[in-house]
């Protein structure tokens, strides 16, 4: 039996709570010069964290209801729109006139990684437990839930004391939010959560320690079952405390990185739900992640054709 094919006999659907944004990426075609104008090419899509990771998902043919909130500005206007165009249900979200809709910007060089990016995402502080506890029930009925840290702390302890019958994925993204999901953790009565995704960096930034393996020890020390330290050109190490394992990146030519991690995160889900072993739900990871590097987009739209 073929992974998809199990996922579809499962039929159940995935919740996905955290920021959208829209995104104004910067790609150079010349050599960064700081202070200065630099030749490139600029895109406006839709993104955030959690956004991305929904649409991939979504692309993997699963079922996704993503939680957050749309800003009553244009911007809001066009990624809510565009979410209901890719087929995500948006029965769990609000447009919030009065608020602006989250923005990232971003400007990557020659060789596709980031120089410098912003991101702006005061709007999701409203997506408060009180938000959250009023659906509850549609999220805990899920077969999974993917948070990102976007999300103020209180909702992540929310998240992680309430998610108690459907298995909940975080991604820390970025070092400024890492720090969430480590005190949440801490101040949850349950000190459980089953699966966490961070990159070197973040980890280094939360644990104080400089290898992924001593990093990934602490951090399932604090109650973490699953823990994926991405390890970008390097690779994944990831550990559950019985099985540890690292495994080689795709070799690829690196297009653009932005959104590879929530691709990352999102061949995890993907792979878990089909029953693949932990550590090997990591590959698909990998899989998903190289699709992305080669794509300008940062969510690649032909994602499945890599995860075979």
């Amino acid at each position: 039996m073929t992974l998809n094919s199990t996922i579809h006999e499962m039929n159940q659907y995935i919740t996905v709570i955290g920021g959208v944004n829209m995104d104004i990426s910067a790609a150079l075609t010349a050599p960064f010069v700081p202070a200065d104008s630099v030749p490139g090419h600029v895109v406006l899509g839709c993104g955030g964290v959690a956004r991305n990771i929904a649409h991939n998902l979504r692309l993997m043919d699963h079922e996704v209801k993503f939680v957050s909130l749309f800003g009553g500005d244009s911007f809001g206007e066009m990624c809510h729109r565009e979410c209901e165009t890719i087929g995500l249900d948006l029965s769990l979200s609000e447009r919030r006139d009065g608020l602006r809709n989250g923005l990232y910007l971003c400007v990557n060089d020659q060789t596709g990684d980031m120089i410098a990016a912003v991101a702006d995402t005061d709007i999701v502080n409203h997506l408060t437990p009180s938000f959250l506890e009023s659906r509850i029930d549609v999220i805990n009925a899920s077969a999974a839930v993917v948070a990102d840290t976007n999300i103020p702390m209180e909702s992540l302890i929310y998240l992680i004391d309430h998610c108690n019958t459907a298995p909940l994925f975080v991604d820390t993204v970025s070092t400024a939010k890492a720090p969430r999901v480590i005190k949440a953790l801490q101040q949850s009565w349950s000190h459980h959560l089953h699966a966490l995704k961070l990159n070197l960096m973040e980890a280094q930034s939360v644990t104080h320690l400089d290898s992924a393996q001593e990093a990934a020890e602490r951090l399932l020390a604090l109650g973490v079952e699953q823990v994926y330290i991405t390890l970008g050109s390097d690779g994944v190490y990831c550990s559950d405390g019985r099985s540890q394992q690292h495994y080689h990146a795709i070799p690829t030519r690196v297009i653009n990185t932005t959104g590879a991690g929530d691709a990352f995160i999102a061949g995890v889900v993907h792979a878990w739900l089909g029953q693949a072993p932990f550590p090997e739900c990591a590959t698909t990871g990998l899989k998903a992640a190289h699709a992305t590097l080669l794509s300008q987009q940062t969510v690649n739209p032909d994602i499945n054709q890599y995860l075979q």
